[in-house]
């Protein structure tokens, strides 16, 4: 595993992307990136209303997104992100000069939705939980780790992984 690799971690809200990324970038002494801090008010609202967001939506946060790690791509950086779609994942990985890592954190319905229902002050509710896991199109190339496990667990695995 090189230090200066760029990683996605991804999956439906609930798997622990954030939680994840930090401990990965933080063992790697790479950047974190949020993908959460990107979307638009608009994206926001909407997904705390209830509503999921779809294609048009998603677009111009993806492309911001992939500006991010086009900038990162020399030093290396982990991102936390859905990248529900493999169209996602493409747009994602636009111009890079090397491929991103994804690694798609897999879980149950039932842990999925009590991560959520305990989850406080995150604008993604729970009920949305469906309309993810139906978008989800889970990569044919990614590391695919259970979240049964401790994050430290989680992370250890990825770098055997990787």
């Amino acid at each position: 595993m090189k230090k200066d690799e760029l990683f996605v971690i991804m999956g439906v809200s609930g798997v622990g992307k954030t939680t994840v990324g930090k401990l990965l970038a933080d063992t790697l002494a790479l950047p974190f990136i949020d993908a959460d801090d990107f979307h638009p008010k608009e994206n926001i609202a909407k997904m705390a209303s209830g509503m999921p967001l779809n294609d048009n939506d998603r677009h111009q946060w993806l492309l911001n997104l992939n500006g991010v790690l086009l900038e990162h791509q020399k030093m290396g950086a982990v991102l936390a992100c859905s990248a529900l779609k493999e169209k996602y994942r493409d747009l994602l990985s636009s111009g890079l000069k090397k491929s991103l890592r994804f690694i798609l954190l897999e879980g149950s319905f039932e842990q999925l939705k009590q991560r959520l229902q305990a989850r406080k002050g995150h604008f993604m509710p729970a009920e949305l939980l469906t309309s993810q896991l139906e978008t989800l199109e889970p990569p044919k190339n990614a590391i695919k780790v259970s979240i049964s496990h401790t994050p430290d667990e989680i992370v250890a695995q990825i770098i055997r992984l990787s």
